[in-house]
């Protein structure tokens, strides 16, 4: 297949150019043998777009990103307990084809065998399904073919799996309460205004006295929402629509990325977890022997967040000019100094892959902790703020009342 590619030559100069080869990987090796340190490696736009089973294609096929992991998380856990006990590699991706439902995923588990039978390797195998298999996980498997370390390879990439799905449900779970209680006040305000604020309407009327301003634009919107419920509802459908649309496009994504990262307080964590994510990757790389600046590479593609992704091609240029990773992290409010201490450390003592495993599993632990915390604190708040708001509909709807009683009771004195 064609692959675009951007490398450096040993000058420092970028090159970009194209390559007919098998995989990523072979074409990775090719370049290398001719002098050129790839920074970045895919199918060029016109292999994707040409092939119905395209990477794009298939990824859209596949479900959602979350699903996908879970997929295979799944996948490479049973995976490396079945090799681990010398079971051949065909019969262990036959017998795990044969507990999955039929799907897609069922599809990638043959289509991956039916190659594995025609002699292909795993990795290989797996670069038709980047879906699933990212670079990261496909770079693992080939190095442990290579190096005949392949149940080693695996049970880090389970590892590594299994936290990046722990950490994604963490994150999701904190966030389903208070959605939860964002769309039931929802519902109770839009069937206040539409089936109960009616009912006071000619009681309203009957007063014969001027409403609060807070009641007449609760009656104004009410008004507004039965007569006009259909425009109503349009553009409630094309703002999620376009906001789908926006959030799914890679503009969306990037601004969203930013403004997370920029905000205050949270900034902070969102920052955190995405430096663990960025070190465990390259921690688990560096140890598992890849080359340190495809390490870079492959942990920039995963990053998951431009900034980042923007960090690293930094370090993969400063490093392809000798200078050292813990140097390049320096002066970049992404990073915090201790941790660039840290990697150091690593560096000076030769363990720079378990130096970024253990920091990457502090700051897991420490975000969990601190994610907690802002759920528990987050919760009551919007409880307060939901309470509120009814509460003013409610007061807004009783308060001509009050005014006429007390009136009447002016007047009977």
């Amino acid at each position: 297949m064609k692959l675009s590619y951007r490398a450096y030559d040993r000058n420092g100069s970028m090159v970009s150019d194209a390559i007919d080869a098998e995989s990523t990987t072979v074409a990775t090796e090719i370049l290398r043998r001719q002098g050129l340190f790839v920074s970045e490696i895919r199918e060029s736009a016109a292999e994707l777009t040409r092939a119905p089973g395209s990477a794009r294609v298939r990824a859209r096929r596949a479900g959602g990103r979350t699903r996908r992991l879970k997929d295979m998380s799944g996948f490479v856990r049973q995976l490396s307990i079945l090799v681990s006990t010398g079971t051949p590699m065909v019969d262990a991706i036959s017998s795990l084809e044969q507990q999955v439902p039929a799907g897609v995923w069922k599809n990638a588990l043959a289509d991956i065998r039916q190659r594995l039978e025609q002699g292909t390797s795993l990795s290989s195998a797996l670069e038709h399904h980047p879906a699933y298999f990212d670079a990261v996980a496909r770079s693992l498997i080939a190095a442990g073919e290579s190096g005949g370390q392949l149940e080693a390879m695996l049970k880090r990439l389970s590892a590594l799996t299994r936290q990046q799905t722990r950490t994604r449900a963490m994150v999701l779970g904190a966030m389903v309460y208070p959605t939860l209680l964002i769309s039931v006040a929802s519902v109770v305000l839009v069937t206040m205004l539409l089936f109960v604020l009616p009912r006071f309407e000619g009681l309203f009327e009957n007063l014969g006295s001027p409403l609060p301003p807070t009641t007449k634009v609760l009656m104004d919107l009410s008004h507004l929402l039965r007569e006009r419920w259909y425009a109503a509802l349009g553009v409630a459908i094309a703002l999620g629509v376009g906001l789908k649309m926006w959030l799914g496009s890679e503009r969306g994504r990037e601004t969203i990325a930013l403004m997370m990262l920029r905000l205050p307080h949270f900034g902070k964590l969102v920052r955190s977890f995405c430096t663990a994510r960025v070190l465990r990757v390259l921690g688990v790389l560096v140890e598992a022997r890849v080359p340190l600046l495809d390490a870079l590479r492959l942990t920039r593609e995963a990053a998951g967040s431009r900034s980042y992704s923007m960090l690293l091609d930094r370090v993969e240029n400063r490093v392809t000019k000798g200078e050292s990773v813990s140097v390049a992290l320096e002066n970049t409010p992404l990073i915090d100094r201790n941790i660039v201490e840290a990697v150091r450390s690593g560096e000076r003592s030769g363990a720079l892959g378990p130096v970024l495993t253990s920091v990457a599993d502090f700051l897991d632990e420490d975000n969990e902790v601190v994610l907690k915390s802002l759920s528990s604190v987050i919760e009551p708040l919007i409880l307060i703020v939901l309470g509120v708001l009814i509460g003013f509909v409610a007061v807004s709807m009783f308060l001509p009342l009050f005014d006429l009683a007390s009136a009447t009771g002016g007047g009977a004195g």
